[in-house]
């Protein structure tokens, strides 16, 4: 059976994860794996409808996506989990938990991600309609060792995808595909960042 393995995408409202999820769940599709995709959004309609956005439901939140991850991840699936997953602690939970686990920081300045969201829920928090929103009345801690960062408002949504990819294929959890283009740059860039964390 083939080891499954989990990707989280982690990133502010509007940075781009559901995007680059859906991407990534296309990729890996093509290359045989079975993939399943927890969407943050999904999720909360589903398997956590009922919470609210306190630290508590929150936390108790990214600890269902994580319990499901590493279920899918012990059964050989690929799972991708897309959700803000605003606290470092318990993203390093899920890390602890499932073992096989990538951290994809999907970075992108708050003030873009304000011009890009299409629900306009930035504006409502801002105007007091929504409370504990991540990024205007709620923290969000940043990754201090993701294994992948993608700069959503630099990078084409094709070189974010490539350079997850390139990952998961240096740690030896995908097939190597030629196809991929990458410049030398961006390679060494991958390997070194592969590197400080220990995998290589």
């Amino acid at each position: 059976m083939k080891k499954g393995f989990t990707v989280w995408f982690t990133g502010l409202s509007g940075s781009g994860k559901t995007t680059l999820s859906q991407r990534v769940e296309e990729a890996l599709l093509e290359r045989g794996l079975n993939v399943e995709v927890l969407d943050g959004d999904v999720v909360r309609l589903n398997l956590s409808k009922g919470l609210g956005f306190s630290k508590e439901d929150r936390d108790i939140n990214i600890k269902r996506i994580g319990f499901v991850c590493n279920l899918l991840t012990r059964n050989g699936v690929a799972a991708i989990a897309a959700a803000i997953s605003p606290y470092r602690s318990i993203r390093d939970e899920n890390r602890n938990l499932i073992k096989r686990f990538v951290e994809i920081y999907v970075q992108c300045p708050l003030e873009i991600c304000k011009q890009r969201d299409p629900k306009g829920l930035y504006a409502k928090a801002e105007a007091g309609k929504i409370a504990n929103f991540t990024g205007v009345s709620d923290p969000y801690e940043e990754p201090l060792r993701p294994e992948v960062v993608v700069d959503t408002d630099k990078e084409t949504i094709d070189q974010s995808v490539n350079k997850i990819l390139r990952t998961l294929e240096l740690l030896n959890y995908i097939p190597i595909v030629s196809s991929l283009e990458y410049s030398g740059e961006e390679e060494t860039k991958i390997k070194e960042r592969l590197k400080a964390l220990g995998y290589i």
